[in-house]
C-alpha cells in the first residue's frame, strides 16, 4: 500500500521476494505493457483525471526506456509489482495509486506472463517447425540409403535411413498441434478480472483483450485470475517435445559410435576431449538429453504447484519463472537438435554392409514362405529360425540362404514342410524387400520422398502461420505502448 511503511523479516527477503524479484527480467517488458493499457483504459473511461494520468503515462515511458537490470527491482522492497509501485510513487507521488483502480497486483503480473509465454510458445512452434523441415530435408536425400532398422538394439527388418529419420517428424508436428491449442488458450485476457469477480471500473474487458492482441478474454473471472491448466500443459508439452527430441539424440549417438559408425556428427555439434586426442564427445547431443530430463522435472514440479486449494498463488508465482524457462530450454534444444541432422553425415556403406552382413530379413522370408507353400505362419516362422541358427552357426548371412539350407532345417526341426528348391532370391535381397513396402507410411524410397514432401509442407505452413501470429503480438503492444507517447496524451 501507498504509504506503508514495510519492515521486512531477511529470511522473508531471501526466501520470497528475491524468488519472485528473479523474476523481473521475464516479466518487465510485459508489465510495462500491462500498466499502459490499463491506463488507457482508465483514461478513456473517465477515472483517472487527465493530470493524473499524463504522469503515469510519464513514468510508465520512463518504465519502458528503462532496462529490466537498471530498473531498481529489489527484494528489500518486496515483490517485482512493489518494487514498480516505490518507484512510481518517488517519481509522481500518490498519482502513481490510480493505477490499482480496479486491479490487483496480481492481475497485472498474470497479463505479463501471458504476453511473454506467448511469444515463448511461439518461438518454440518455429523452432519444431524448422526440425521437421530439417528431417524432411535429410529423410528426402536418404531414401535410398539401406539400413537396418532396429528394435531393442537389435536387427529387426531392412529399411532406409530416410525411413528412420523421418519418423521423429511426424511425433512433433503431433506437439505443434498441441502447442498451437495452448497459445490458443494462453492468448486470451484474464484483464478486468479485478479480485475475484470483476469490477465495474474497466466496463467491457474486451478492450483491454483488444488493446493487448489477446484473441478475446477468460470468460469466468475467478478461472481468469486463478487459473494454472494451461500453464501446465504448455510445460507438459515442451517436455513432450523434448522427450521425441532425446530419443532422436539417444539413438544418434548410438549411431555415431565407432562401434556403429553410421552417421558422423558435424564437427561444429561435437567437441574434443581435453586427454584423449583420438575422441570428439557428442556434446550437442548430451545437451538436448539433458534438456529432456529438466523438462521432464519442471513438467512433474508444475503438476505438482497445482495441486492446491482454489484462489492461492503458490502456483502462479512459481510459474513466473519456470514457464517461459521451460518453454526457453526446450526452443533451445529443439534449434540445437535440428542443426544436429541438418549437418549429419550418413556412412552409406558402413549402413549396407551392417544389413547385409545380418539376417533381417527373416521376416520377410517366414511371409513369403507362408505365400508360396502355404504353411501357416507359426510354422514358417519356426523353420525360418532354425535356418538362421544353422546359417549363424557357419558363419553365413541372410542373403546367403538357399533352398536346401531351409530344407535341412526343416528336416532338423521336425518342421513338416515341403520340399523348397530353388528359393526366390528376392525373397532374401534387403533393398528389394525395402523397395516392395510400398504400404502407406512404408520405407520405399517413393513413399518415404512422399511422406518427406508433406512433412516440408506441413512445417512450411506452420512457420508462416506462427510467425504471423507473432507479427500481431508484438505490433499490438507496439500500438500500446505508442500510445503513450506524449503527443496522443491528452492535456
Amino acid at each position: 500500500m501507498l504509504g506503508t511503511v514495510n519492515r521486512y523479516a531477511p529470511e522473508l527477503v531471501e526466501g520470497g521476494f528475491a524468488v519472485e524479484v528473479a523474476d523481473a527480467p521475464l516479466l518487465h517488458d510485459g508489465l510495462n505493457v500491462a500498466d499502459v493499457a490499463h491506463v488507457l483504459v482508465l483514461r478513456e473511461r473517465g477515472v483517472i483525471p487527465e493530470d493524473s494520468a499524463s504522469k503515469l503515462l510519464g513514468v510508465l515511458r520512463d518504465a519502458v526506456a528503462t532496462p529490466w537490470s537498471e530498473f531498481g527491482y529489489d527484494p528489500a522492497h518486496g515483490e517485482v509489482y512493489n518494487c514498480r509501485e516505490r518507484r512510481f510513487a518517488a517519481a509522481i507521488g500518490r498519482d502513481a495509486g490510480w493505477l490499482h483502480a480496479g486491479r490487483p497486483r496480481r492481475e497485472a503480473v498474470r497479463i505479463a506472463l501471458r504476453l511473454r509465454v506467448r511469444r515463448d510458445v511461439a518461438d518454440l512452434v518455429e523452432a519444431a517447425a524448422a526440425f521437421v523441415a530439417a528431417v524432411a530435408q535429410v529423410a528426402d536425400a536418404q531414401a535410398e540409403t539401406l539400413m537396418v532398422d532396429q528394435t531393442y538394439l537389435q536387427h529387426a527388418q531392412p529399411s532406409t535411413f530416410g525411413h528412420f529419420v523421418l519418423g521423429s517428424a511426424y511425433p512433433v508436428l503431433r506437439t505443434v498441434e498441441r502447442l498451437t491449442t495452448g497459445l490458443d488458450g494462453i492468448n486470451r485476457s484474464p484483464a478486468g478480472a479485478g479480485g475475484v469477480n470483476g469490477s465495474p471500473l474497466v466496463g467491457d474487458r474486451a478492450r483491454t483483450a483488444a488493446l493487448l492482441g489477446f484473441d478475446g478474454v477468460i470468460e469466468h473471472t475467478r478461472d481468469a485470475m486463478w487459473q494454472s491448466d494451461g500453464l501446465t500443459g504448455l510445460v507438459a508439452d515442451a517436455a513432450s517435445l523434448a522427450t521425441t527430441l532425446d530419443r532422436l539424440a539417444e539413438d544418434l549417438e548410438i549411431y555415431a559410435s565407432a562401434e556403429f559408425g553410421w552417421v558422423v556428427l558435424g564437427e561444429g555439434h561435437t567437441r574434443s576431449s581435453v586427454l584423449m586426442p583420438q575422441k570428439r564427445n557428442p556434446y550437442a547431443l548430451t545437451m538436448v538429453r539433458g534438456a529432456a530430463g529438466v523438462l521432464i522435472g519442471r513438467a512433474t514440479g508444475m503438476s505438482a504447484l497445482a495441486k492446491s486449494p482454489s484462489a492461492r498463488s503458490d502456483n502462479l508465482i512459481f510459474a513466473y519463472g519456470e514457464v517461459p524457462r521451460a518453454l526457453e530450454l526446450a526452443t533451445r534444444a529443439t534449434r540445437l537438435i535440428a542443426g544436429v541432422v541438418r549437418d549429419l553425415t550418413v556412412d552409406a556403406e558402413r549402413m549396407r554392409a551392417a544389413l547385409y552382413g545380418g539376417f533381417a530379413q527373416a521376416a520377410d522370408l517366414a511371409e513369403h514362405l507362408m505365400a508360396t507353400l502355404g504353411l501357416d505362419y507359426r510354422s514358417a516362422y519356426d523353420l525360418v529360425g532354425a535356418a538362421v541358427r544353422r546359417a549363424a552357426a557357419e558363419g553365413l548371412r541372410g542373403v546367403d540362404l538357399t533352398g536346401a539350407h531351409l530344407d535341412a532345417a526343416a528336416a532338423e526341426a521336425g518342421i513338416p514342410a515341403p520340399s523348397i528348391g530353388e528359393l526366390d532370391r528376392t525373397a532374401l535381397d534387403p533393398e528389394a524387400i525395402v523397395r516392395g513396402r510400398q504400404t502407406r507410411g512404408g520405407a520405399a524410397p517413393d513413399v518415404v520422398r512422399g511422406m518427406a514432401k508433406e512433412c516440408a509442407a506441413a512445417a512450411d505452413a506452420v512457420r508462416t502461420a506462427i510467425r504471423s501470429r507473432r507479427d500481431g503480438f508484438a505490433a499490438a503492444e507496439a500500438a500500446v505502448l505508442a500510445q503513450a507517447a506524449p503527443e496522443t496524451s491528452a492535456g
